[in-house]
């Protein structure tokens, strides 16, 4: 199945069953509310929520939550089948895929749907738009939370686009909030570093394909335009922005153009952050750069496309265990660690904060290898906090083989490496208030090394379990009476 662009998508998903309508929440904390107990609390997929009818706004002006948030819609999106049996068939599928994946340039077009309403100048209000209040300890309305912020490197030309929040501060002003080391981030200090103002765009509802590389590890140097092509299998289309001259995507709900100037900033935040706290400095507002919106673009009957990060199961987090866990499986290959089994990286850590890896032990030292370099390579560097190194006999993607194979391979004294001084963030919740007001935003990691010990690995006593040859005869001959009416959901395997 193909999609043109986010309504064609929602249609599609509307036909297989995915979408929940929600008509006259309030913007203020009732629809973030229900993202998150339909998140946490939902007994099967999570559906996709659409409001509409939102408290002070016109019919039409709709609001959608939990875009990414089942196998089947993330499937839709990658151009994968949408059925699968387990989580670690998928992430091999996503592996397969992303290796093959050719960059698509993007087409450029003249215009788009997000030019049948245009605003300027005086006639700018960004709360036209229902931007939600997420949690109740937020510092404001949030416009920016499930959506791509354009900005160009000043020196090298390319484009980066990134999901760095945005806070509303008045009706022509957001806060721009891009965490340290983030290539917007980069690109941001160069700018300010050069006393230069730097051009930015805001774009909401965006082709999901496109929304999700913005949210992924894309190398530097590439676009996610163009990697966004590539996973669709058609090139995004773009237009020049005529504000910025940034290449906007001409598909997209809303588009907001403007520019940060050189020490100009405000306070931002707090936030309900994606490790399910607020965690940036405390309650504290901290000072971040202002965009200045000078040109708003967006369809008849807009879609603002909105995440929810809270505590797990949260609607930000599967899009990104499954495609985080595929890329670190890359890049632990590519650094030349053989017989790799598995990756997981769990949605309680938030895709990050505790990830494991399966191998098969080749020699001494190899699953020491396989975990420090989860630990820091390119997916996995940002806020890492466990990575646990398991045998081929453990599916890294069931928490009870994970805990099971941690309690009884794993001797404290010598299974724990500890890395210092690693890549973090303030949206780290475990580092330290003061730590973050001076801009120390180190953590540490602890590689478990919960294998078979190498060295006496054959001699490891043996698994007391039902063999693979002797469940499969038992299973043709009881396996329609025990397992009849058992309404197991396999899709859930890898989400225990």
């Amino acid at each position: 199945m193909s999609y043109r662009d986010l309504r064609d998508w929602l249609a599609q998903v509307e036909e297989f069953g995915e979408v929940q309508h929600l008509n006259g929440a309030d913007w203020n904390l009732e629809m973030g509310a229900l993202c998150d107990i339909v998140c946490r609390e939902s007994p099967g997929e999570v559906p996709t929520l659409l409001f509409d009818e939102i408290k002070d706004y016109p019919p039409g002006y709709r609001a959608l939550f939990a875009i990414l948030s089942s196998p089947k819609r993330l499937s839709l999106t990658l151009g994968l089948p949408l059925e699968w049996e387990d989580m670690m068939a998928f992430v091999k599928a996503y592996r397969v895929k992303n290796k093959a994946m050719q960059l698509l340039t993007p087409r450029q077009v003249t215009s788009g749907p997000v030019c049948e309403n245009v605003v300027e100048g005086n006639d700018v209000d960004l709360l036209k738009f229902p931007a939600p209040f997420h949690h109740e300890k937020d510092g404001g309305r949030y416009l920016g939370t499930a959506h791509v912020v354009i900005i160009r490197d000043p020196e090298e030309g390319w484009v980066n686009l990134g999901t760095y929040r945005c806070m509303v501060h008045s009706k022509d002003e957001l806060g721009l909030h891009i965490s340290s080391g983030k290539q917007g981030r980069i690109m941001q200090d160069k700018y300010f570093k050069n006393g230069k103002p730097m051009p930015v765009a805001v774009a909401i509802g965006v082709d999901p394909a496109l929304w999700l590389a913005s949210c992924m590890e894309v190398p530097w140097g590439v676009s996610e335009y163009e990697y966004a092509g590539a996973l669709k299998g058609m090139p995004m289309e773009i237009m020049d922005g005529p504000y910025t001259s940034l290449p906007l995507p001409a598909t997209a709900e809303i588009v907001i153009e403007g520019e940060c100037l050189p020490g100009d900033l405000k306070p931002e935040g707090p936030f309900g952050e994606w490790a399910g706290y607020y965690s940036n400095r405390a309650l504290k507002p901290v000072l971040e750069p202002v965009i200045h919106v000078k040109r708003i673009m967006y369809r008849d009957n807009p879609i603002l496309t909105c995440a929810q990060p809270a505590r797990p199961r949260h609607e930000h987090s599967f899009h990104r265990m499954i495609i985080r866990s595929a890329l670190i499986w890359e890049e632990l290959e590519q650094a030349g660690v053989p017989d790799v089994q598995g990756v997981w990286c769990h949605e309680t850590g938030g895709s990050r904060q505790l990830n494991v890896v399966s191998i098969k032990q080749r020699y001494p030292g190899h699953s020491r290898q396989a975990g420090i370099i989860a630990s820091q390579c390119h997916a996995g560097a940002y806020v890492g906090r466990y990575v646990v190194v398991v045998d081929e006999d453990i599916d890294p993607s069931n928490t009870y083989d994970v805990l099971w194979a941690l309690s009884t391979r794993a001797d404290p004294e010598t299974a724990i490496q500890i890395l210092r001084r690693c890549w973090s963030s303030s949206a780290d919740p475990a580092m330290p208030m003061d730590a973050k007001e001076r801009g120390a935003v180190f953590n540490s990691r602890a590689v478990i090394d919960a294998c078979r010990p190498y060295e006496w690995r054959e001699s490891f006593p043996p698994v007391a379990e039902t063999s693979p040859e002797y469940r499969r005869r038992i299973l043709e001959k009881w396996g329609k009476e025990i397992l009849h009416g058992a309404g197991v959901d396999r899709t859930k395997v890898g989400r225990m």
